[in-house]
């Protein structure tokens, strides 16, 4: 039960929580001891609480999952995890992250609260409307990205890195839904109500704009943000943001993955190679030169 409870919480999807350390890395406090392990602490509680999300979405899409070819086999749609443990899981999992994140900040505090809040409208409701169900996923990202901003005394942190981080998590939710679409063809939705307010045009329209938005946006940050050095050498990070673009636009329409944006950070080896590059070029832009 313990092992079926762990694989609800989704640990994979934690990966997306490291948007938390944007805040922290961009504006040049990783070396900070102090604000580290706020920013720690803080990633720790977000996982908590999304993972509270996770179960409390699979309870409302329990017989939804069991339609589905691949998420019948999540434990609470495989009957592996009884119905009344993942409610009782959730609620302590929501009510330890809220309390525990009171002796962060209050301001983190809030933003855990918020997003809890939004997810539960979207399990409810927003996730059955078109174009609001993807700005739903994205407000999480960037409800992420805030949250580290709350855990520390910004200085320098940029604003142009919420307006990237909306428009690549406008570009990952649209791929998703494409994959979504592909996978499950026309019964699609019978399986997610909302694939029925799209169409592979639509969507292929979509990702077009975001993920060619994105690119400009990122360029620009890079140039015209007030925390980067006045060298422009934060320009050297382009290619590889475009590389990664392009190799997950590769991923959903040639090889038909996409379906779960985590598994091709945690899986594809050339985007990873691409995004630990473009890591190891910020740190030593930011804290080498």
């Amino acid at each position: 039960m313990l092992t079926a409870l762990f694989k609800t919480m989704r640990p994979r999807q934690w990966a997306k929580n490291v948007f938390i350390f944007a805040a922290l890395v961009f504006d040049k406090q990783l070396l900070s001891i102090d604000a580290f392990a706020r920013t720690l602490a803080g990633f720790a509680l977000f996982c908590l609480i999304s993972s509270s999300v996770y179960i409390f979405n699979d309870l409302a899409d329990v017989e939804a999952d069991r339609q589905h070819p691949e998420k019948k086999n999540r434990p609470i749609a495989a009957g592996k995890l009884p119905v009344s443990v993942a409610w009782a899981a959730g609620i302590v999992f929501v009510i330890a992250a809220v309390g525990l994140a009171f002796f962060l900040t209050r301001g983190f505090e809030t933003v855990l609260i918020i997003y809890f809040v939004l997810n539960m409208a979207y399990t409810k409701w927003l996730k059955h409307i078109p174009i609001v169900d993807v700005l739903v996923i994205a407000a999480g990202f960037v409800l992420r990205v805030h949250a580290g901003v709350t855990l520390i005394a910004v200085e320098r942190f940029s604003p142009w890195l919420y307006v990237v981080m909306t428009l690549l998590a406008l570009f990952l939710g649209f791929g998703k839904r494409r994959a979504e679409i592909a996978l499950l063809a026309h019964g699609a939705g019978s399986h997610r109500k909302v694939l029925d307010g799209y169409t592979l045009p639509l969507l292929d329209q979509y990702i077009m704009i975001v993920s060619g938005t994105t690119i400009v946006s990122y360029s620009l940050y890079t140039f015209s943000a007030p925390n980067v050095p006045e060298n422009h050498s934060m320009m050297l990070t382009i290619p590889f943001v475009v590389y990664a673009i392009f190799r997950y636009l590769y991923l959903i329409q040639v090889e038909h993955a996409g379906g779960a944006p985590e598994e091709i950070l945690l899986s594809d080896r050339p985007f990873q190679i691409a995004m630990i590059l473009w890591a190891v070029v910020v740190l030593a832009i930011f804290y080498l030169s």
